[in-house]
């Protein structure tokens, strides 16, 4: 067996954050809403929460309400409050866009690189994207990440200098 039969194994990950972790621990009371908290997995932003009152095993529940930042879809949770939970760490960029194809965006990073593996919003905000952009409009796209996921919120038209 030769001894350089472990190059193989030193493969280079490039990691997303400077070291921070995906989500961070956050008592459960101390959770607000329009606040951030992972449910079932899933980076959630809080529409809704109310607390139970202490029941006779002497633990108070938060109940609470919440939508998948990326999914739209609501999901909810019930736990003591003294537990931890996690929130997500979410990043919010703003990038130009420099093209739109087959159903990606093309954008510009502020080191002047390109970033092409956002997609396209779905529904109003895409259409509407794709119409500005084919009449000729500069348009930055505020793109949140969270969790290892990525998706372009919103957008808007690049001030005139």
């Amino acid at each position: 067996m030769s001894e350089n039969n472990d190059e193989q194994h030193n493969v280079q990950f490039e990691s997303t954050s400077s070291g921070a972790s995906l989500t961070f621990p956050m008592q459960c009371s101390a959770l607000r809403k329009n606040g951030h908290v992972v449910i079932k997995g899933r980076p959630c932003k809080i529409v809704d929460m109310s607390t139970s009152k202490t029941g006779k095993h002497g633990h108070a529940k938060v109940h609470l309400v919440a939508i998948d930042i990326f999914t739209g879809k609501k999901l909810e949770d019930l736990s003591p409050s003294t537990h931890n939970m996690d929130v997500p760490n979410i990043n919010r960029n703003e990038f130009q866009l420099l093209n739109i194809d087959d159903g990606f965006l093309s954008l510009m990073t502020a080191d002047g690189g390109t970033k092409e593996d956002v997609k396209v919003p779905e529904g109003e905000i895409g259409d509407k994207m794709q119409e500005e952009f084919d009449d000729g409009k500069d348009l930055l796209v505020t793109v949140i990440a969270a969790m290892g996921e990525e998706a372009a919120i919103s957008y808007k038209e690049a001030p005139k200098n």
